[in-house]
């Protein structure tokens, strides 16, 4: 029998727990698996989690970051002025524009982003509504019930 490895259909979802949405996407994701720029998802907390993207040489202003139908965009344009005194002997530091899609599982909330040491940290956070929380029912006898009519 086959094994199938599966690490690649989560690594753009975030608080999913429904494998059927995960395979509908699984052909997405793996496209973009191999895209520029690199990326961790890593769980920070119970409800806690943390995208961050390496995109060393890009500036606050040259990033833009979107939520749209559960959709995290992260967006990086710029135009590369290329000086034709410069000879690259290597050239493996990427600075081309890009654009990097998550899919974020139901409550999950978008608290913040940092741009550190080249690294953008994109903070999330499930936040489960009250209604959806669970609650503890108190269990009454027939007497009170009655009493209460």
């Amino acid at each position: 029998m086959a094994r199938f490895d599966l690490t690649p259909l989560f690594r753009t979802s975030v608080g999913f727990d429904r494998v059927s949405h995960v395979m509908n996407t699984a052909m997405e994701l793996e496209r973009q698996a191999a895209q520029y720029p690199p990326y961790n998802i890593t769980k920070t907390g119970e409800n806690d989690y943390r995208i961050t993207l390496a995109v060393a040489g890009f500036s606050r202003d040259d990033l833009d970051i979107t939520l749209e139908d559960r959709v995290l965009t992260v967006k990086a344009s710029r135009t590369e002025e290329e000086d034709e005194n410069v000879v690259y002997l290597h050239r493996g530091i990427a600075g081309r524009s890009f654009e990097r899609r998550f899919t974020l599982a139901d409550h999950i909330a978008v608290v913040d982003a940092d741009l550190v040491d080249g690294l953008l940290h994109v903070q999330l956070q499930r936040v489960i509504p009250e209604a959806l929380k669970p609650r503890r029912i108190e269990i009454g006898t027939r007497e009170e019930a009655v009493a209460a009519k």
